[in-house]
């Protein structure tokens, strides 16, 4: 007998019952900083200044400056957390989580409006059971890559969820981009898109996928996939780890819901 079956009869089931179940998904594992607006000291620009993709900046509102958190553009390097002298900015565990709209990524008071339902009922009609997805690596640094090939290992095992990568956009659901989308690969992203029967979704995985990431907009890429592509998904991150890739493939097919709004996880 193989050692490798020999050690799998007697560790039993490695699959985690997550997200069918609740319990903890990647434990330990750093994720995006909170923020906690009361704590915000006035004048104090010092996790401004430290955020290398822009993620934080101040703007004005009603004769006042306000921090602006665009978890969209976080890369999760932690450096606000530890120069900030209040604890506005503290760090988390939490990854696991995909929104429809892009605006969901950006930190406001008040939480948005829930998304529309017609668009969750027709993706429900075509994909509730399961999908068919087309990765583009777009410029990746491959750090995405990495965390989409765990999907598919024994712990996470996409399979059992329904969801399929496919080599062939002819028979995709969903194109799947990491990357800030360079220069070169704007037209083998269009003619894979275009190679896709209808009806066909995008999700912009991780934060260059979302808005450019550090790079964007430097001399070799845009900011991000929604500049050349319709996007349904966004998940942040510098990678997200398999669990939000989890989430956000659930959250398409309308069998997880949405639990981060205005930048805020909604109670």
């Amino acid at each position: 007998m193989p050692v490798w079956t020999l050690y799998g009869i007697r560790r039993g089931i490695a699959t985690t019952s997550w997200p069918e179940k609740e319990g903890p998904t990647q434990p330990g594992v750093l994720g995006l900083p909170h923020y906690h607006a009361d704590r915000c000291q006035d004048n104090c620009r010092a996790c401004a200044d430290v955020c290398l993709p822009g993620a934080l900046s101040f703007e004005s509102c009603e004769a006042e400056e306000r921090l602006a958190l665009d978890y969209g553009k976080c890369i999760g390097c932690q450096l606000c957390t530890e120069a900030c002298p209040n604890d506005a900015l503290t760090k988390s565990n939490d990854w696991a989580f995909g929104v429809r709209n892009r605006d969901d990524l950006i930190w406001t008071e008040a939480l948005q409006s829930p998304p529309a339902e017609e668009v969750t009922r027709k993706i429900q009609k075509y994909f509730g059971r399961s999908l068919h997805v087309r990765h583009v690596d777009a410029g990746s640094c491959n750090g995405c890559e990495s965390e989409l090939q765990a999907l598919n290992n024994p712990y996470y095992n996409l399979h059992r969820l329904g969801i399929f990568f496919t080599p062939s956009p002819r028979f995709a659901d969903l194109l799947l981009v990491t990357g800030p989308v360079t220069y070169a690969m704007q037209g083998p992203l269009r003619e894979t898109y275009n190679a896709m029967p209808e009806p066909r979704w995008v999700m912009a995985m991780g934060a260059c996928a979302v808005s450019g990431g550090a790079s964007g907009g430097g001399y070799s890429c845009g900011h991000g996939v929604e500049e050349f592509l319709p996007v349904d998904i966004y998940v942040p991150g510098c990678p997200p780890n398999p669990a939000a890739m989890i989430h956000a493939l659930l959250l398409l097919l309308n069998r997880a819901s949405q639990h981060v709004q205005g930048g805020q996880v909604a109670h």
